[in-house]
């Protein structure tokens, strides 16, 4: 499968879904969220270490990270604006399809209006100073997660998921098949049918 196809079934099948299909510990710190509502990217990952205040490996990987690729950048929760208006335009010229950060990033109202995925765990108006640059496309662990370049990451009003590259193809086959069991249940209780009984839940409730 193509990646662009990869990425609009993805997408299609949303986050939780993903994670449930996927019986990976692969969902991010729930804190790290969309700066605008709506946002969602599904890319194949560029790995980004950033010092605290310190946001020089961004500029340094805008120049390696392959055309496609979705920016995960680790700040170890550092809040300040390591992103922004610029290094979007920045992104958008050299085709960067989004960034994840549980640091913080700034001018909202320019990500929103551009229409720019961004997903961070806040908001920050400091600057950054450009000195030194931890690590840019190499192997890392995000929010407890591992991940190296040419994994997935999935994203969405829900959350944040990293697929390894090896398991995407069986993630996508199984989230499909949970999100057709799901719409056959939904069917079901539209016509009057309750979770308990379709779940299994009544031997469950007698027990307790």
């Amino acid at each position: 499968m193509n990646t662009e196809l990869m990425s609009e079934r993805a997408l299609s099948l949303g986050t939780s879904t993903l994670y449930e299909a996927s019986g990976l510990a692969c969902a991010v710190d729930p804190a790290i969220r969309p700066v605008w509502q709506g946002a969602a990217i599904a890319a194949l990952v560029y790995p980004v270490q950033c010092a605290p205040g310190d946001n020089l490996a961004i500029h340094l990987a805008l120049e390696r990270a392959p055309k496609g690729s979705v920016l995960l950048v680790a700040t170890g929760g550092y809040l300040a604006g390591y992103w922004g208006e610029v290094l979007t335009v920045a992104a958008e010229a050299v085709g960067i399809v989004g960034l994840v950060t549980d640091g913080g990033v700034r001018d909202i109202a320019a990500l929103q209006r551009r229409r720019f995925p961004v997903f961070s765990r806040g908001i920050s108006v400091c600057g950054t100073v450009k000195a030194t640059a931890p690590s840019v496309g190499k192997p890392m662990r995000f929010s407890g997660v591992p991940v190296q370049q040419g994994d997935w990451l999935v994203a969405d009003d829900d959350g944040v998921v990293i697929l390894p590259a090896a398991d995407i193809s069986r993630v996508i086959v199984a989230g499909d098949a949970r999100a057709a069991k799901e719409a056959a249940m939904m069917e079901q209780l539209a016509k009057g049918a309750t979770t308990v009984e379709l779940m299994g839940l009544q031997a469950s409730r007698e027990r307790a």
